[in-house]
């Protein structure tokens, strides 16, 4: 989802709820944020969410869409202030806030933003890459849903992401969240050179960890960072076609 920045757009008075009195955490303002879009059905399962897009990325996945969100460096585009303003007034209205990316878990006060999310009586979602195993699993009593990103089997993590020891990081913040029983789904965008073979050995590797909610989504060409990469020739479902859907509890496809 391409992030929205312009969370001081005027709230109609009809749609006001009295608002409850502050809620500040330490830290929570110093949270560098990107973007922010103010409603979405999609990127939290069956709640009405807003979405924080936080500023800066370990990574450099070669089919990354929001290279703009890469920086850590970069200026913040929006002010946590406003969004806790605009939160503040959509008490019953919104069901929760998921962060998103870049990657959230990069910055320590994301677990500020958080508790004042929750003491709004939001629900948390978090998107992640998984790159910081440690701060997840710090993070996990605030969050109620988790959509995790798992890009390849470690071994063939740099190839995507340009950074050695990813791929360890990824698998083991896989294991932190199926060992904690957080709510999950696990979604992997498909690099266009893989083959079928090597779709269906992730995907049986990931059931074998004892994932059940996996997505698996295109890689969308036109808009990575990598501009090399081109579409692949195969449609998704020959893609797909030798992956044990039925090992899944839930199996998603996105995107052709």
């Amino acid at each position: 989802m391409t992030p929205l920045v312009s969370p001081s757009q005027t709230i109609p008075t009809a749609n006001r709820q009295t608002p409850r009195a502050p809620v500040r955490a330490p830290d929570a303002d110093k949270l560098r944020i990107g973007g922010f879009t103010r409603l979405t059905t999609i990127d939290f399962p069956g709640e009405l969410a807003a979405v924080v897009f936080c500023q800066g990325c370990p990574w450099r996945c070669r089919y990354c869409h929001n290279a703009d969100l890469l920086d850590a460096r970069a200026a913040p585009r929006v002010q946590w202030s406003d969004i806790r303003g605009f939160l503040q007034h959509r008490i019953g209205l919104l069901d929760g806030v998921v962060f998103s990316g870049g990657e959230p878990t990069a910055q320590g006060a994301l677990d500020a933003a958080m508790q004042e999310v929750r003491a709004l009586g939001f629900k948390v979602g978090l998107h992640t890459s998984g790159a910081y195993p440690d701060r997840l699993r710090a993070l996990l009593p605030l969050v109620d849903w988790v959509g995790l990103d798992i890009k390849a089997l470690p071994d063939d993590y740099p190839a995507i992401t340009g950074a050695p020891d990813s791929g360890r990081r990824a698998w083991e913040s896989l294991d932190v969240l199926l060992t904690a029983r957080v709510p999950l789904e696990v979604r992997t965008t498909l690099m266009p050179d893989w083959t079928p073979e090597q779709i269906a050995t992730l995907a049986h590797a990931l059931a074998d960890a004892g994932v059940k909610n996996y997505c698996v989504q295109a890689c969308d060409s036109s808009r990575a960072l990598d501009e090399t990469l081109t579409p692949s020739a195969m449609l998704m479902s020959e893609r797909i076609g030798l992956v044990e859907k039925e090992r899944f509890g839930r199996f998603v496809v996105r995107g052709d």
